[in-house]
């Protein structure tokens, strides 16, 4: 049977002409691998290993990924596939709730400001490799100071390569930091020109949607592997490599009994895998309905945690190299985060002969990682902007609406180029992003299992997929993953520190700033939820409730050969607009469809408008 036809009937179209499809199921999961496998996986992730316990710290990752990842992702893949709509249309489930989709929106919105500025910066570094010798080799370029220290030097002491992460001889240069984050001082016009060819870049990959980034992710979100590979070979070559690599792995098992240690590896997964952006559902929106979405979930979210763990081989390899050149011990070269990427790994890469092959590699890597989840985040606010209005003319003109999100993009993230950019820009990665997804997801979920109902949820997976959730699945989205987000949550409450940059302590209205952009996501919740109760119809309190949290009509698979049993099309003004009907014999002139008066079902059979439901 082909897209749920009965033997002797044309094969199902099962594609929306309205919004698009995937080319093919290929591009769906490289889109995902590349949505999920970012910056993070390079840059944090080595490090939350080595300081939780190295290889012990990989059992509570694994734990966390069975138990709360996969779950998750399935169930976001699942939410969209079936309604194939954006995170705002699949709030038809339960209108109330619309407001999780909007803070999705607000959420991708500052990530995706961010994330390109630290595209923009990738791509600054990988152009000033191409030259003989890298710019941060050595101390005699006129920007340095006095204090300057470079790898290379000959008379390089202890005390210096002590302090090698907070005197890099490039980054001084690159962002030009003021001395307060209140302090713009002038845009870095370098930075500016990057940022805008980052986001050319975008618009030019998403210009006809998930057809044309569905090609580019062949290359975007499989190079990366090749350079790791490249970089990985080279690396484990070195002297000292393999005391770095022993570094990172060698258990600590005494600190499995740290709830600090299972905490991180909880918000590791969750941050990692890219839930609760709303990214998941507005990809799985254009696949096929009846795609196994329960294999495409376990397929990436394994990918994105071995890709983890290899790129931590890559980082570590390279570090114990540089720990033995400098006779230090590996704590002292190690970072994470921004100082991995753009101080301690380029600054190792100058001891290596060709230095600047191996730079524009890396960076080059760097780019299209942050490129693969760049491309989902836009997407996801111009498929939330589509699906909502939801009409012909915009329709045809969403590389307008593409262009017009990525040139206000462009221009929010202007000031982040200035002077005192890396201060917003850490503080945007601080706040915008952190317990507000944990809140986010734990709404999701709640109202999937509890308001719409677990039953209801799993009959939709069964009539999509064929087969119903397996039973630890429909366990976890009941019961456990909300409890591990729960728990999440409370770990990054208590876990709550200030930020600060270097030795630089952020000001109190800087803080305060940053929890309004984490209030400016979850806020939106409570607002439409109010808003949708006062709308709804009902004499009382309770009845406005019911209504406003119940199915909407047009809730359901998007086409009409798809809606079967309790989704049978009884077609009404208002749900019409909704539903796209596909012809199963298009080749049939329209006169003779005309002349059929009841309405098909979903395997070919004739329904009257008293169906079974």
């Amino acid at each position: 049977l082909q897209n749920g036809a009965v033997p002797g009937e044309r094969g199902k179209q099962d594609k929306s002409v309205k919004r698009g499809n995937w080319g093919n199921q290929i591009e769906f999961v490289l889109t995902s691998v590349g949505y999920a496998v970012g910056l993070g996986n390079v840059w944090r992730f080595p490090y939350l290993c080595y300081r939780n316990g190295g290889g012990a710290f990989m059992f509570p990752y694994f734990i966390m990924l069975v138990f709360c990842g996969i779950p998750l992702f399935f169930m976001e893949l699942s939410f969209g596939q079936f309604a194939s709509q954006g995170c705002l249309g699949v709030w038809r489930v339960s209108p109330m709730f619309k407001g999780v989709g909007y803070g999705m929106m607000v959420v991708s919105t500052y990530i995706g400001i961010y994330y390109n500025v630290v595209i923009c910066i990738a791509f600054y570094y990988f152009f000033v490799s191409m030259t003989r010798v890298l710019p941060w080799t050595y101390c005699s370029n006129a920007w340095n100071t006095p204090d300057c220290v470079g790898v290379l030097d000959g008379n390089l002491s202890s005390r210096a390569a002590l302090n090698l992460t907070h005197l890099p001889p490039c980054r001084r240069y690159v962002l030009d930091l003021s001395d307060d984050i209140g302090n713009l001082g002038e845009v870095r016009l370098p930075l500016l020109g990057c940022l805008g060819v980052s986001w050319v870049v975008v618009f030019l990959c998403l210009i006809k949607g998930v057809k044309s980034s569905g090609k580019v992710v062949y290359f975007t979100a499989t190079f990366p592997y090749v350079v790791l590979t490249i970089l990985f070979v080279r690396g484990i070559t070195l002297e000292g490599s393999l005391t770095g690599i022993m570094y990172y792995l060698t258990p600590q098992w005494d600190k499995i009994l740290d709830a600090k240690v299972w905490g991180d590896a909880a918000s590791q997964i969750f941050y990692s895998l890219g839930c609760a952006w709303g990214g998941l559902i507005t990809m799985a929106s254009y696949n096929k309905f009846h795609n196994n979405c329960y294999r495409d979930s376990i397929i990436i979210s394994i990918t994105n945690c071995a890709t983890s763990v290899y790129a931590g081989f890559v980082i570590f390899s390279i570090l114990g190299f540089m720990a033995n050149h400098l006779g230090v011990d590996v704590s002292k070269v190690a970072d994470h985060g921004p100082g991995l990427a753009f101080v301690a790994y380029p600054e190792a890469l100058t001891l290596l002969p060709i230095s600047p092959l191996w730079s524009i590699l890396f960076f080059f890597m760097l780019i299209l990682l942050g490129l693969g989840t760049q491309f989902c985040l836009l997407e996801t606010l111009v498929t939330a902007i589509v699906d909502e209005v939801g009409n012909e003319w915009i329709i045809r003109r969403k590389t307008f609406v593409t262009l017009g999100v990525a040139v206000v993009g462009f221009l929010l993230g202007v000031p982040l180029t200035t002077q005192a950019g890396i201060y917003w820009l850490l503080l945007m990665d601080n706040y915008a992003a952190s317990f507000s997804l944990v809140v986010i997801s734990c709404i999701m979920c709640v109202a999937i299992m509890y308001i719409y109902g677990h039953r209801n949820y799993f009959k939709d997976i069964e009539m999509m997929l064929g087969f119903p959730p397996p039973l630890f699945f429909q366990i976890c989205w009941r019961f456990i993953s909300p409890a591990i987000i729960f728990f999440i949550l409370v770990f990054t409450v208590i876990q709550y520190r200030p930020i600060s940059y270097n030795d630089y302590v952020y000001p109190t209205w800087a803080i305060s700033i940053g929890f309004l952009m984490a209030l400016s996501s979850v806020i939106c919740i409570p607002i439409y939820a109010i808003y949708k109760v006062c709308r709804s119809e009902g004499d009382t309190l309770l009845e406005r409730l019911k209504n406003a949290t119940k199915a909407s009509k047009d809730w359901g698979p998007a086409l009409a050969e798809h809606r079967s049993g309790r989704y049978a099309p009884v077609f009404s003004p208002s749900t019409e607009s909704h539903l796209e009907v596909q012809p199963l014999q298009p080749e049939k002139g329209r006169s003779e469809a005309a002349a059929v008066s009841p309405v098909q079902g979903s395997n070919g059979s004739a329904h009257s408008q008293d169906s079974r439901l």
